[in-house]
């Protein structure tokens, strides 16, 4: 039986999006503990508990078991480092807000460029900068 119910284990995985905290590529939730599957996972502790880590959603985070495991005692912060990444990734929410706010920004130095021409052009750039801002990685 798993250390962590069904509820629980969703709450992990969404914290990134469906993707480990340590490398960011994919994780399968329904591959929880089931190592050898493709996107198996197991449960992180951010701060381990023998270094006074708890089991608050806060310290929690999904990784590969490859991951986790090869990550021993080393921090979350140097092995994320290890795979070229600087943080978490981004819930869905999360990114949603930044993919808006800069599809905000996008737009608005599009109608700022626009604005120089005459014409519908000022909507179409800031249109076309809407949409460059929301498709950029909101994680870079």
């Amino acid at each position: 039986m798993s250390a962590y119910d069904v509820e629980r284990r969703r709450a992990i995985y969404k914290k990134t999006n469906g993707r480990c905290h340590l490398c960011g590529w994919r994780i399968a939730l329904r591959n929880y503990g089931v190592e050898g599957a493709r996107g198996a996972w197991e449960v992180d502790h951010s701060v381990p508990r023998a270094e006074g880590g708890t089991d608050r959603l806060n310290n929690l985070f999904p990784a590969h078991i490859s991951c986790n495991r090869s990550k021993k005692d080393a921090s979350s912060r140097s092995e994320r480092r290890e795979n070229g990444r600087t943080r978490a990734p981004m819930s869905a929410k999360a990114e949603m807000r930044a993919r808006l706010k800069r599809a905000a920004g996008g737009a608005l130095a599009g109608a700022a460029l626009g604005a120089r021409f005459a014409g519908p052009v000022g909507l179409w750039l800031g249109l076309v900068g809407g949409i460059v801002g929301y498709t950029l990685d909101p994680e870079s």
